[in-house]
């Protein structure tokens, strides 16, 4: 960014949202947080961001926290595919009508730039792996459905109100302050199983492949698209490189506690075979 204007992060609080603030304050943003705490926590939250307790339902009080910020960063969301299957109608108002609550309070501000956190979800079982961002978006979850109709709000309502938006589509985050539960990435729930003397269970065969990428890359590729001069876009967040479940449980097992070796379950119909970004220069 040419300029240190000042940064509003939905979801500030939380896994995602405090490492974009830390990152946003190193290139010398002042930061506002907003998070309603449900997930998120206060202790995330670094040291020089302002934190406001609030809920991106509350469509007034997150533009009155909003007001004087150039830069808003979209990450609020419930984030669990499973979750959203039982409980759909709570996904699609947090997932959709948040995110119109955030673009609509974004333009009443008189924000510059609007960056949506989107997810791989939005292209369901691939024709074909990688994926680039031209790969067909058919969601097999209805926490995919919201995102990728948040997605076309954001492009469509951000050129109508010539408002700089960007949409990011998230890969399989991991890293630091990710909080276990059963909703979140096979990673931090290995970990965490190991590091308590339990043994893993791999859905399956395991050779799902997925793309892991660090939360930092993921914050510094959030980052990115608020800089450059393209606008009304979606950029794919990964790595490129395809991992499967099973080498994650091994390298994990050697790593923590070789004594402990995940064993198999029953499949999961949910589960996608193969989620990696294309990052070939040419695609």
């Amino acid at each position: 960014m040419t300029s240190f204007g000042d940064v509003f992060i939905t979801g500030g609080a939380g896994f995602i949202g405090s490492h974009l603030a830390e990152l946003c304050l190193q290139k010398g943003h002042r930061v506002r947080c907003y998070d309603n705490l449900s997930v998120g926590m206060r202790e995330n939250v670094p040291s020089g961001a302002e934190l406001i307790v609030g809920d991106i339902m509350d469509a007034a009080a997150m533009l009155d926290a909003m007001r004087g910020s150039e830069y808003i960063f979209h990450l609020a969301a419930r984030v669990s595919i499973r979750r959203a299957v039982e409980q759909f109608i709570d996904d699609a108002d947090v997932n959709i009508i948040g995110t119109l609550n955030a673009l609509k309070a974004a333009r009443d501000a008189g924000a510059r730039r609007f960056i949506y956190a989107s997810s791989m979800a939005v292209y369901g079982n691939p024709d074909y792996s990688p994926q680039d961002e031209k790969h067909p978006t058919r969601p097999t979850s209805p926490y995919g459905v919201s995102k990728l109709a948040s997605e076309h709000y954001v492009r469509q309502l951000g050129h109508l109100w010539g408002l700089e938006a960007n949409s990011c589509r998230f890969f399989n985050t991991y890293g630091t302050r990710q909080t276990p539960s059963p909703y979140v990435g096979v990673i931090t729930i290995f970990c965490g199983q190991m590091f308590n003397g339990e043994t893993p269970t791999i859905f399956g065969d395991g050779e799902q492949v997925r793309d892991f990428i660090h939360v930092s890359d993921i914050a510094n590729g959030a980052y990115l698209a608020a800089t450059g001069d393209a606008f009304g876009d979606v950029f794919n967040l990964g790595t490129g490189i395809g991992t499967s479940v099973n080498d994650i449980g091994k390298l994990l097992s050697e790593r923590i506690n070789p004594s402990i070796k995940p064993q198999h379950g029953p499949a999961r119909s949910d589960r996608v075979r193969a989620e990696v970004e294309d990052r070939r220069e040419d695609k």
